[in-house]
């Protein structure tokens, strides 16, 4: 019985999420870096990149990798976590500002990489 329940599940989940690349159109799928500590941030991080039929963001925080599946023809990878980062959120390509930063929840302050 459970395993007919996880199966069950498996389905509808995988299901969920074809219908929800269906909606995007001309659809282009990149992934990034971008650093967080908890679930929280991946909802945060999630919620600040993914736009209606637009762009959806999947955050894994182990790995700290973030898919992004977008419109090309609507927005892009730098709108995508120019977002994020207003969020408070660094990525390999866009840092936050010290300000966005500072107002994150203290368990969602990562470790910032110093560059020099």
């Amino acid at each position: 019985m459970k395993s007919i329940k996880k199966v069950l599940m498996a389905i509808v989940v995988l299901l969920s999420g074809v219908a929800v690349q269906a909606q995007i159109k001309n659809v282009k799928t990149q992934t990034v870096k971008i650093y967080g500590n908890c679930g929280m941030c991946k909802k945060t991080i999630e919620k600040a990149g993914n736009l209606k039929d637009v762009a959806l963001v999947n955050w894994n925080k182990d790995s700290k990798i973030a898919t992004l599946t977008y419109d090309s023809t609507a927005t892009n990878q730098e709108e995508i976590l120019k977002r994020i980062a207003l969020a408070g959120y660094d990525s390999e390509k866009n840092k936050a500002s010290a300000a966005a930063y500072d107002a994150l929840p203290g368990c969602c302050q990562y470790d910032r990489e110093l560059k020099k």
